[in-house]
């Protein structure tokens, strides 16, 4: 089954002369505990791609299906349910509030959802146990490694049981060993757990440990292929 797929999907910014076609129309499917890692040198198209899949910007034309649902049909306000409900976001910048500690940090979406604080705080250690993180969860941001923030953002994104992790550059702020234990990390969610990851990356070993590996020029999808696919010319492309 497909968890996420888009269909002729186009993205144009600015208008007449200044016009610029992102995306050209993309045709892509996401199977159900599937790691996805989407590769392209800079202008690609990359983040608009993985802005569409999120919800957080809508299709010149085309269309998103995150569970068969075209997140262009919704308003505002439901396409920030859907978010909050079904879609789990990892960023490069890790994005925790500084004033709250980890366990707090991940509790959050499941309060705004209206949890109750003693369950959302139940979920949120349970969480953080899964990405071995449980002595370091009364730690604000600011006393945590780089790696450590990371765990925290994936323990985050993953308390609310979403459909689908969305991973913009996970590890661009690591150094490679912690990046490399980060992606690890990512790679047993989905075998252990079924989860399923769409990453963007510009590092081919990142893309390595993926279950396909797309590869974007210019608006479109130039290669669908396995991991082992990526060349040495392609993966410098990337960067």
């Amino acid at each position: 089954m497909y968890v996420l797929e888009t269909r002729k999907l186009k993205k144009a910014f600015g208008e007449g002369h200044a016009r610029v076609e992102a995306l050209k129309g993309v045709d892509l499917a996401v199977r159900r505990g599937e790691m996805l890692a989407i590769m392209g040198r800079s202008g690609s198209g990359k983040s608009t791609l993985l802005s569409m899949l999120g919800g957080m910007d809508l299709p010149t034309d085309g269309q998103v299906l995150l569970e068969g649902q075209d997140l262009a049909t919704l308003n505002d306000d439901q396409r920030t349910l859907m978010r909050r409900e079904r879609i789990g976001f990892i960023f490069q910048q890790f994005n925790l509030l500084p004033i709250l500690t980890a366990e707090e940090n991940v509790a959050l979406p499941l309060e705004l959802g209206g949890l109750s604080a003693d369950e959302a705080r139940r979920r949120a250690a349970a969480m953080l146990n899964l990405v071995e993180m449980s002595e370091r969860r009364d730690h604000v941001p600011s006393a945590l490694s780089g790696g450590e923030q990371q765990r925290v953002a994936v323990a985050r994104a993953l308390v609310i049981e979403p459909a689908i992790l969305l991973a913009d550059e996970p590890t661009g702020n690591l150094d490679s060993a912690t990046g490399q234990r980060v992606v690890a990390m990512l790679r047993s969610l989905v075998d252990d757990r079924g989860q399923t990851i769409v990453l963007v990356t510009h590092d081919p070993e990142v893309a390595a440990q993926a279950d396909r590996v797309v590869h974007l020029r210019d608006g479109l999808i130039e290669h669908d292929d396995l991991p082992a696919a990526i060349t040495p010319t392609e993966a410098g492309d990337a960067a």
